[in-house]
């Protein structure tokens, strides 16, 4: 294996910093950044045991990596019901997505300290029979544990910025030593591929990105159609997932829209769902959905709940994405709206998901719009132009059509280094 001075500098500050780190994690507990019931999972600490038989863990960051890993959960136990689940990530919200979703077999767990301690009592303890990576979430330890537990790891849609792919460039030794460990290295883009081949050693794939594998949004038909009916035949929009800011952004841009229809309908869905009370203050006493309160005549709806975006896409022939018109947000997943038929519009910082972003306006399947006159100008011309919006939604849909294939040749991948037969496993650590 290849020697690297800062992989050992990295092992010797993992010790030394993360003696503070109980005051770190009680100090994002407060602010609301961690779950103080669960921060002994942090540690390695748990309150469940391990599922008897093969268990595949996989380890994501946030809410959008953790999207692609239940993806690939789901399609596994598809595959094969003996398998379990054992699945990582490091946020509130992604716990909070796992939990919605509920997938057979599958337990979550908030990702350990990358700590030598902890990440053996969390291999101790899990015993994994494959681990999986999900996009840029790499942390040496759990990696350099793995590799000494003989625990097959694969890095998959692997994804990352110009910044982080020339930092890995400055150490080429760890960066060779930590690649090096994947039996199974696959790319999103081209970019990350040819960067990752060199840093490497070996080819990697570029896939392509298996966020557009996602399924399409779930749809509670009787709430859509108790929603249709209210609203009726008016000409409606979306503003999907906004943040503090861009709520003023959308509302400027309705006022503007409702100079010439003036019974136009903006449904307004918060990402956070908390802050539904202050954003219906904003938008002048509008009718919240979790109050139960109807659409009525109000000119604005604000959908401040939760697993229901799908339905606001689906009654939305335009829709914002947003968390992408200020500077500070860095875009939304567009794969929800281009597989419910919505047609996109988004501001201009979509960096979290600019590849994806990339292959929509290439494909004509996306707009942006900078300001409240540029998306209110792009929202009425979709509604004049309803060959235009139809166009624009089919683009969107071909290019996350293409997550298809990604998705196969990953899921064969994967099986492919599950060992031949596994006796379950019932045994203590």
């Amino acid at each position: 294996m290849t020697f690297s001075l800062a992989l050992t500098l990295y092992r010797t500050l993992s010790w030394i910093a993360g003696a503070g780190a109980g005051a770190w994690l009680d100090a994002r507990a407060r602010r609301g950044k961690e779950d103080a019931t669960r921060i002994g999972e942090r540690y390695a600490r748990y309150t469940h045991a391990r599922a008897p038989g093969t268990l595949i863990w996989l380890h994501a960051a946030s809410i959008g990596e953790s999207g692609v890993a239940l993806t690939l959960i789901e399609a596994l136990g598809k595959r094969d019901a003996r398998l379990s689940f054992l699945l990582s990530t490091g946020t509130r919200t992604s716990a909070e997505l796992v939990g919605r979703r509920a997938l057979p077999r599958t337990t979550h767990v908030y990702a350990p300290l990358d700590r030598p301690d902890v990440v053996r009592r969390f291999f101790t303890h899990w015993r994994p029979d494959l681990g999986v990576f999900v996009e840029s979430e790499v942390w040496p330890n759990l990696i350099l544990e793995a590799q000494a537990r003989r625990v097959p790891l694969a890095l998959v849609n692997a994804r990352m910025s110009p910044k982080s792919l020339a930092q890995w460039k400055s150490l080429p030794a760890a960066a060779r030593r930590l690649l090096s460990g994947f039996a199974f290295v696959s790319a999103a883009d081209a970019r990350t591929a040819a960067a990752l081949s060199e840093l490497r050693g070996a080819p990697v794939q570029a896939l392509g990105n298996l966020k557009l594998a996602a399924p399409a949004p779930r749809i509670d038909a009787r709430a859509r159609a108790e929603l249709a009916a209210d609203i009726g035949g008016r000409a409606v929009w979306l503003a999907a997932s906004t943040h503090a800011g861009e709520e003023e952004i959308a509302l400027a841009a309705h006022a503007r829209l409702r100079r010439d229809i003036p019974d136009a309908l903006l449904l307004l869905v918060p990402r956070h769902p908390e802050r539904g009370e202050n954003i219906a203050q904003l938008a002048g006493g509008a009718p919240r959905r979790s109050q139960g309160e109807r659409v009525g005549a109000a000119s604005v709806y604000v959908a401040d709940t939760l697993g229901e975006l799908g339905v606001f896409y689906d009654l939305a022939p335009v829709a914002l994405v947003a968390g992408s018109l200020l500077p500070h947000l860095k875009g939304h997943n567009p794969v929800e709206p281009a597989k419910a038929g919505s047609a996109m519009i988004t501001g201009p910082y979509v960096e979290s998901f600019q590849d994806l972003f990339d292959a929509l306006f290439a494909a004509g399947g996306a707009v942006t719009a900078r300001d409240a006159e540029e998306l209110a100008a792009a929202v009425a011309l979709l509604w004049r132009d309803e060959g235009m919006c139809a166009r624009q939604i089919e683009a969107a849909r071909a290019v996350t059509a293409k997550g298809a294939e990604a998705a196969e040749q990953t899921l064969t991948a994967l099986q492919s280094l599950l060992p031949a037969s596994i006796e379950a496993v019932n045994a203590s650590a």
